[in-house]
């Protein structure tokens, strides 16, 4: 039952991931145009299907501040840890989803 709900959670990341990053990467470069942009990437965690993770590589010339918006099946959704970058570094924000639900469904992320 377990390696079924990792697959399946795995499956539903992946799927949903592409098409949240298709459209955060839309957004983010066009409010970042001029300045670079805040590349992120949204993927569940290798061994632990309940954990969601949001990695960014801020190419900016100013700081700034994300976190992981994780949804999880069958539980509330949650948001990651508040991550400060600043010009040229990469951080990952971090998200368990509670240990009843069917794991990370997708992975997304907010930016300040």
């Amino acid at each position: 039952m377990h390696s079924g709900k990792r697959i399946l959670a795995a499956g539903l990341a992946t799927a949903v991931s592409t098409a949240a990053l298709t459209v955060a990467g839309m957004t983010v470069p066009a409010q970042a145009d001029a300045q670079g942009t805040v590349d992120c990437d949204g993927w569940v965690h290798n061994n632990d299907p309940d954990v969601g993770i949001a990695g960014c590589q801020n190419n900016t010339d100013h700081t700034v501040t994300f976190r992981a918006e994780i949804v999880c099946g069958w539980a509330p959704d949650i948001s990651g840890n508040w991550v400060t970058l600043n010009p040229g570094q990469y951080g990952e924000s971090t998200g368990s989803c509670a240990f009843y639900s069917t794991g990370v469904g997708s992975v997304g992320w907010t930016i300040q």
